[in-house]
């Protein structure tokens, strides 16, 4: 008996320690709070930038004084919490990626001119807040002349919007601050208010305890992530009846809409550049939602010079007039649309795959047809968890469906209605059904990084690295991200809206098929006065940019009056001839294996494995060759039953070039324009030869004769692909900013210079 009685109280004894373990874990209490790291790299050698400039400067057209600089304005840190979570052990990942290693991958790996940090809001706290403003200013401060230095280092946070239904949904936002002082600044980051936040800080869990004690020797990465969404949600919200000026610098700021977050920064006395992202990602992004009601002027359409149109999560260029999904009028519900010859909804998808489980398990064809039918009414309103509403599903069983299948590195589940050739195509009308008001965009790419790489796309290398393709190292921790609560096999589950917001935010997408759409990302241009931060700041307010989708390929597009005057890309003229466009694009320098001495010499051999994984921008004397350039043009709606892929010339030239290491270049001119009478666009886009690039070929697919998709053969982020950087021949892109021409006629008055109005 006094065995028995031992043995039971050693038993409540280490059960009593266990829970005192699990609770000690999961309450955060034995981890800490990550700093922003140690940033190791000097400024970079003064020939190395003198170098790069005259290189340049050596294909530039005749008479061109601006100098083209390259960046990355989207580039987090494990201060996002989704960026932690990739970055954990048991993910593949390798611990944190802190803000000193965006800082020293930005001036040695990938060597560009300017970057901005913009973790989400959303997971903000006021001491890493703090903390990102002194780390920003220590790289900076590493520049030895801040009139010329060899990097620009912005401060910006994430504006992280998900909305549930079409008319909630308004997407993210970067918010770009000019300066990095504390009265320059916002007191705090201003998150989202939404299913965003939810996610990434209300609904977000820690680590279980067990997970601490299957990889012992990464514990402290573990609970250190508890720690950090424990210090997440202990941030008390701030009062939102208050102005923003009038809030404590301690609490959480948050904003339901695009309006509502320009209205809280200007109450701070702030004009920060807010860079719309994302718009077209189908894994957040509810189907039917269309750029439209961004234009009301309480959602501020004036405030957003900039549109980032392509970035590691792909491209939202190109508009299409495929339909994802046909809302109803309330928002709420929708129909699913049919399908047809170039597009497969997925709720159709859901209908076929219940369908043909039902029917191979030998069950009644018209039980299977009705089974089928609700299946598809379930997907369709369901938004982005479609794929939760069936039982049994894997990713293969989607094949290509809701993929643009013809677009361009298009993003996951493409939303056609949120593109920018849409956008710009559309009008807002007034009572009299006269256009009221347009976006007027100015273009970049980035590399929306979550592993504090800035600027990834120079080299397609290290995929779980410079891409988001992540996921577990093994087949037992997968349900720790995907929580199984989907019906059983063949069966179908409609989901209310209350159960898909008790749900945890990775579950609600389809994560797994996302990893095979993951780019290594783009790059922002611009052609600047000079190198300052001032400069550089200039001109992305008068949106003289351009975005690449990774290369530094070199690009001019300029228009010319008939007085001589020069508008260049960004410009906005009034106007009733539309003058003569001049075009010119020199491929990017073909890259050497490794890294150069001078990036070792300053980080280290260890430092340069580490964040660079052993490969730098690392330049040749050998361009790659332009293969065309095309011409864009949008005449954007003056009434609003015109349709918009009437308005869309994509495009509207092709110019093949003569292979030329000093690049391609012609002038054209439009003789519509004058007798159409009618304001239009333009914008140069310029295709470079192919190289090999990481998921170029998403899914992958065994095609039928046809050329359909009937096996995928997925790029997982997890074990089953393993370390494949799954690459496939495609070529390089860069797009202008558009040319804005305000049709007036000759009789009301002359020419107007560029305008951002």
């Amino acid at each position: 008996m006094r065995i028995f009685i031992g043995l039971a109280l050693v038993l409540a004894v280490l059960f009593g320690g266990w829970v005192m373990f699990d609770r000690a874990v999961m309450s955060g209490k034995l981890g800490e709070e990550r700093s922003a790291g140690t940033i190791v790299g000097d400024a970079l050698p003064e020939p190395v930038v003198i170098a790069r400039e005259e290189a340049d400067a050596a294909v530039a057209p005749s008479g061109a004084q601006k100098q083209i600089l390259f960046g990355d304005l989207h580039v987090h840190t494990t201060y996002s919490t989704d960026a932690f979570l990739w970055a954990l052990p048991l993910n593949h990942g390798e611990g944190v990626h802190p803000l000193a290693d965006a800082c020293d991958f930005a001036r040695y790996c990938s060597a560009i001119d300017f970057w901005a940090i913009t973790d989400h809001a959303e997971a903000a706290t006021p001491a890493r807040w703090a903390e990102a403003k002194r780390s920003l200013r220590q790289c900076q401060a590493k520049a030895l002349d801040q009139d010329n230095p060899d990097l620009v280092s912005f401060l910006g946070f994430e504006w992280t919007q998900v909305g549930a239904t079409p008319n909630e949904h308004y997407g993210h936002k970067n918010v770009i601050f000019e300066n990095l002082e504390d009265e320059e600044v916002s007191a705090r980051p201003i998150a989202a208010v939404g299913a965003a936040m939810d996610a990434l800080r209300t609904n977000a869990f820690g680590m279980p305890s067990a997970i601490s004690i299957m990889d012992w020797e990464n514990r402290s990465t573990y609970w250190d992530f508890n720690t950090y969404i424990k210090n997440v949600q202990a941030t008390p919200l701030c009062d939102a009846a208050l102005p923003s000026s009038e809030l404590p610098a301690d609490c959480y700021e948050a904003a339901a809409t695009p309006g509502e977050l320009v209205a809280r920064l200007e109450n701070q006395g702030l004009d920060p550049l807010i860079i719309p992202h994302g718009s077209t990602w189908g894994f957040y992004t509810p189907p039917g939602t269309t750029w439209d009601k961004q234009l009301a002027p309480e959602q501020r359409p004036d405030a957003f010079p900039l549109l980032e149109i392509y970035s590691g999560h792909g491209n939202s260029e190109e508009y299409r007039d495929f339909v994802d999904l046909i809302p109803s009028e309330d928002g709420l519900s929708g129909i699913c649309p049919e399908k047809t010859d170039t597009y497969t909804p997925a709720c159709v998808r859901a209908g076929e795959i219940i369908e043909e489980a039902c029917l191979a398990n030998g069950e009644d064809p018209d039980e299977c047809t009705a089974r089928a039918e609700r299946a598809r009414v379930a997907a369709a309103n369901m938004g982005i968890a479609y794929h939760i509403a069936i039982g049994g599903e894997t990713a293969e069983d989607w094949l290509a469906s809701g993929q643009c299948t013809d677009c361009y590195l298009p993003t996951f589940n493409y939303r056609p209605r949120l593109s920018a050739q849409y956008g710009l195509a559309i009008s807002r009308f007034d009572e009299d059904g006269k256009p009221a008001s347009r976006f007027n965009w100015g273009f970049i790419a980035s590399s929306d990084n979550h592993r504090a790489r800035p600027g990834t796309g120079y080299k397609e290398v290290a995929r779980r690295l410079n891409t988001e393709a992540g996921g577990v190292v093994r087949p037992g921790l997968r349900d720790i991200f995907l929580r199984d609560d989907t019906p059983a096999d063949g069966q179908v589950y409609r989901r209310s809206r209350e159960e898909l917001q008790a749900l945890a935010g990775f579950q609600l997408t389809e994560i797994e098929r996302q990893s095979t759409f993951w780019q290594s990302g783009g790059l922002a241009a611009v052609h600047s006065e000079g190198r300052s931060r001032a400069e550089i700041w200039d001109a992305l307010q008068r949106r003289e940019t351009y975005a690449t989708s990774g290369p530094r390929m070199l690009l001019w597009f300029n228009r010319v009056a008939a007085d001589g005057s020069t508008h260049p890309m960004g410009a906005t003229v009034t106007t009733a001839e539309v003058g003569t466009f001049k075009v010119k694009a020199t491929g990017s320098f073909k890259q050497k294996p490794g890294c150069p001495d001078y990036a070792t010499n300053a980080l280290g051999e260890e430092r340069v494995a580490s964040i660079c994984s052993g490969e730098c921008y690392n330049p040749s004397n050998e361009r790659n060759l332009i293969e065309r350039i095309e011409i864009i043009r949008i005449r954007p709606q003056i009434s609003p039953d015109e349709d918009i892929g009437d308005l869309i010339d994509d495009p509207y030239l092709v110019h093949n070039c003569t292979p030329d290491q000093a690049g391609c270049s012609f002038e054209f001119t439009d003789p519509d324009y004058a007798t159409g009478g009618r304001d239009a666009l333009y914008y140069a886009r310029a295709i470079q030869e192919p190289r090999p690039t990481i998921n170029a070929d998403p899914l992958r697919c065994e095609r039928d004769e046809e050329g359909n998709c009937i096996k995928p053969n997925i790029c997982y982020g997890d074990w089953r692909t393993g370390d494949e950087d799954c690459t496939a021949p495609m070529d390089v892109r860069a797009w202008s900013s558009p040319i804005y021409l305000t049709y007036t006629p000759q009789t009301e008055g002359a020419e107007v210079s560029p305008s951002l109005d």
